[in-house]
Order: C-alpha cells, then sequence, then structure tokens
C-alpha cells in the first residue's frame, strides 16, 4: 500500500513538473501589443520629422535640406540594416556577453506566432529598430554643414553594426552590462552616450567649419527648430514609457517624470541663460526641453517625481553651461551640440540613476539615496565604457569610411556654395521678390 502511495505521489508530480513550463509561457497580452504599436510610432516619428526640423531649423538656410536628406536617410539605412543583420546582433543569442550573434538574419526564426514578453517579436524589434534609427541620426548633429553625403551613408551602415548593435547587446540583450546590473532604462548609454561622444569624435576628425569663430552662424529657422522639439517631445513619450514594454504603473511612471523633467529642464536653461545673456530665447527654452529628456531617459522606469525635477533642473544648468561655456573653452565645432547636450546630459542621467533609483517605483532598481552605493558606481563603470567603446568604435567606422568614400568632408567651394546646392541641387525656400 505504503509502495503504491509512493509510486502515486511520484507520478503526480512529475505531471505537475511537466505542467509547469506551460504554465510559465509567454501569453499574448493585446493591452500591451496595443500600446506598443503606438509606441513604435511615436518614436519613429522622432527621427525622420521630429530630429530632422530640430537640427534643420538650426543649420544654416544653405543646408537645411542636407540636414534633413542625412537625417532622413539614416532613419531609412538604419531600419534596413536592423532587420537585415542589426537586431540579430543586439538581440540574438549571447556570445560572452558581448554580441547577439547571427543567429537571425532577416529575422530568421521569427514568425507571427513568436513573443517577446507578452506583446509579438516583430513588435518588438520594430520598437527597438526606432532606437537604432534615432542614435545615429543624433550623432549628425555635430557635423552638419561640412559632411559628404556619401561619407555620412557608409558611416551610417558601419555605425549601426559596429557600435550601436554591441553597446545595446551590453544593456538590454543579456550581455554583460546587463550582467553588472546596470541601469538604463531607455537608453541614456545605448542612445545619447554613445551618440554623442561618436559625434564628438566625427567632428574632430572633420575639423571646424570654415569661418567657425570667426563669423555669425545664424540658425536658418528657430520656428522650425522649436516645431521639432515639441515633436520629440511628444514621441518621447513612447521612447521612454514605451521601454517598460507594458501599458502598467511602471509606464505611466515613466511618462510622467518624462514630462515634468522636459518642463523643468526647459525652465532651468531659460533662467540660466536670461541670467548670463540677459535674454531668454525660444532657441534656449527648446534646448532644454530636450536636455531634460536626454537626462531622464536611463531613469525614467526607475525614479519618482521628486527626483525628476532634480534631474531636469540640473539638465537644463549643465546642457547650457556645455554649449555655451564647455565648447569655447575646449574649442572644437559640434555644429548643432550633439555632445553637449546628448552626450553630456545622457552623462548626467545615468550618473542621477545611480543616485535615484527607487525600488517603491520599480523593484529592479535601487540607487545611493536608497542604500545602495554600489548602484553608482555600476552606473560610472557603464558609462566610462561606453564612452570609450563609441569613441573606439566610431574611429574604426571613420577610417573605413574614408578608405571607401575618398575622405569625409566636402569641398571648400562645396562648403562655401552650401551643402543643399552643391550636392543635391536644391533649395529649402523659394523666395520671389
Amino acid at each position: 500500500m505504503k509502495l503504491c502511495i509512493r509510486y502515486g505521489l511520484t507520478a503526480f508530480g512529475l505531471l505537475l513538473g511537466s505542467a509547469a513550463p506551460a504554465a510559465a509561457e509567454e501569453t499574448l497580452n493585446t493591452g500591451n501589443t496595443a500600446w506598443m504599436i503606438v509606441s513604435t510610432a511615436l518614436v519613429m516619428m522622432m527621427t525622420p520629422a521630429g530630429l530632422a526640423l530640430f537640427y534643420g531649423g538650426m543649420s544654416r538656410y544653405k543646408n537645411l535640406l542636407n540636414t534633413f536628406a542625412m537625417t532622413f536617410v539614416a532613419y531609412c539605412l538604419a531600419s534596413v540594416v536592423w532587420v537585415v543583420w542589426g537586431y540579430s546582433l543586439a538581440f540574438g543569442p549571447d556570445k560572452v556577453g558581448i554580441i547577439g550573434g547571427l543567429s537571425h538574419l532577416f529575422l530568421a526564426g521569427i514568425t507571427v506566432d513568436s513573443l517577446s514578453g507578452s506583446i509579438p517579436t516583430f513588435v518588438f524589434v520594430l520598437f527597438q529598430m526606432t532606437f537604432a534609427c534615432i542614435t545615429v541620426a543624433l550623432a549628425l548633429g555635430s557635423v552638419v554643414d561640412r559632411m559628404k553625403f556619401s561619407a555620412w551613408i557608409v558611416f551610417t551602415l558601419l555605425w549601426v553594426t559596429l557600435v550601436y548593435a554591441p553597446v545595446a547587446h551590453w544593456v538590454w540583450g543579456g550581455g554583460w552590462m546587463a550582467g553588472m546590473g546596470a541601469l538604463d532604462f531607455a537608453g541614456g548609454n545605448v542612445v545619447h552616450i554613445n551618440a554623442g561622444v561618436a559625434g564628438l569624435v566625427l567632428a574632430l576628425t572633420l575639423g571646424k567649419r570654415i569661418g567657425y569663430g570667426r563669423e555669425a552662424m545664424f540658425p536658418s529657422s528657430i520656428t522650425l527648430t522649436a516645431l521639432g522639439a515639441a515633436l520629440l517631445w511628444f514621441g518621447w513619450f513612447g521612447f521612454n514609457a514605451g521601454s517598460q514594454l507594458a501599458a502598467d504603473g511602471i509606464a505611466g511612471s515613466a511618462f510622467l517624470v518624462t514630462n515634468t523633467s522636459a518642463a523643468m529642464a526647459g525652465l532651468s536653461w531659460m533662467a540660466a541663460e536670461w541670467t548670463m545673456t540677459k535674454k531668454p530665447t525660444v532657441l534656449g527654452l527648446a534646448s532644454g526641453a530636450v536636455a531634460g529628456l536626454v537626462s531622464i531617459t536611463p531613469a525614467a522606469g526607475f525614479v519618482d517625481l521628486r527626483a525628476a525635477l532634480i534631474i531636469g533642473l540640473v539638465a537644463g544648468v549643465l546642457g547650457f553651461l556645455c554649449v555655451s561655456r564647455l565648447k569655447a573653452r575646449m574649442g572644437y565645432d559640434d555644429s548643432l551640440d550633439a555632445f553637449g547636450v546628448h552626450g553630456m546630459c545622457g552623462m548626467w542621467g545615468a550618473l542621477a540613476t545611480g543616485l535615484f533609483a527607487n525600488p517603491a517605483v520599480n523593484k529592479l532598481g535601487s540607487g545611493l539615496f536608497f542604500g545602495n552605493p554600489k548602484q553608482l558606481w555600476i552606473q560610472i563603470v557603464s558609462i566610462v565604457a561606453t564612452a570609450l567603446f563609441s569613441a573606439a568604435g566610431t574611429m574604426v567606422c571613420i577610417y573605413i569610411t574614408q578608405a571607401v568614400t575618398g575622405g569625409l568632408r566636402v569641398s571648400r567651394d562645396e562648403e562655401i556654395m552650401g551643402l543643399d546646392g552643391s550636392l543635391h541641387g536644391e533649395r529649402a525656400f523659394e523666395i520671389q521678390a
């Protein structure tokens, strides 16, 4: 009798054991899926519309269309690279914490029934694709007015493959930074530090624009820039709140702190500029909002409202000082301040995550002020590693691009004439007397 009971219990245990994996299988959540489709569309709009307008308005009138073209082509190129091999490198099965391999070339092995968490894998692929697109396009801000269009095309293909995909894998694809415990909710390291450092390396390699520091270089349209900033702000809700990959409370909190940080940074940049130059400019207000969006990005799913106010306050002042003081003192020509805003404010945001991550918001993160000083050190290591890898990887991409295209920079005559006419044969505006 005891033997029968023992066998019966064993069989029952085996039955439960075999059923357990089925119970743990991922299931589709239509609410989460709908939210992620919307978030993907919001982030998509940020590159060919929001960033193109933001950067285009800040560029000189004779280079406005070239800035649009380089932003637009970056989106197109990164989109294709991502679905052919980029996604596989970033999110394929981990290879010693460094890269994802090539098992998902052309999205092999992914079907309409494949799930990533509670959403279709195809939706996850597209959401992550929009991040790759905007990251490489952000680096463009450092080199407008002087980079060859052909060189930009080659550089974009190389950089998304050799620089963006590995860093994305380190942080989000199960790589070594994730294993270390680095917190990057929506792209402080992967997007902003990565792009900002790449932009700085490009700017230093290309050299200064003709006349830089000796003649005024007026933006073509502050109106376009302000509109672009507003579209970026709007799209950033998908960028940050969408990074939760679910329609839940953390996504709602990320939405709240994103708006708060942007608003606070816009005000603090305006206050700093007003104090130091006696004029509150629309360009400064728009740039401040973007600085606040950049800084809250890595922290969005980990911090509370009070932290968002502090992060935004510091971001606005930091961004203004980097643009108005640091760049002049260091002597580099970062045309549209990709490093000053995205690189530096991205670093501040990553550090702030290590300070303010609140387990009451998200149990996955606790910062220094919540009893975990180790997190701040982890964040510092992740920042330094990202910056060093981005700088080295960008140089590799530059050397290859130079070999393929015969150089990065347009000729002197083309630069003086303007890239809209010399490279594209077009003008942004047709104004008749």
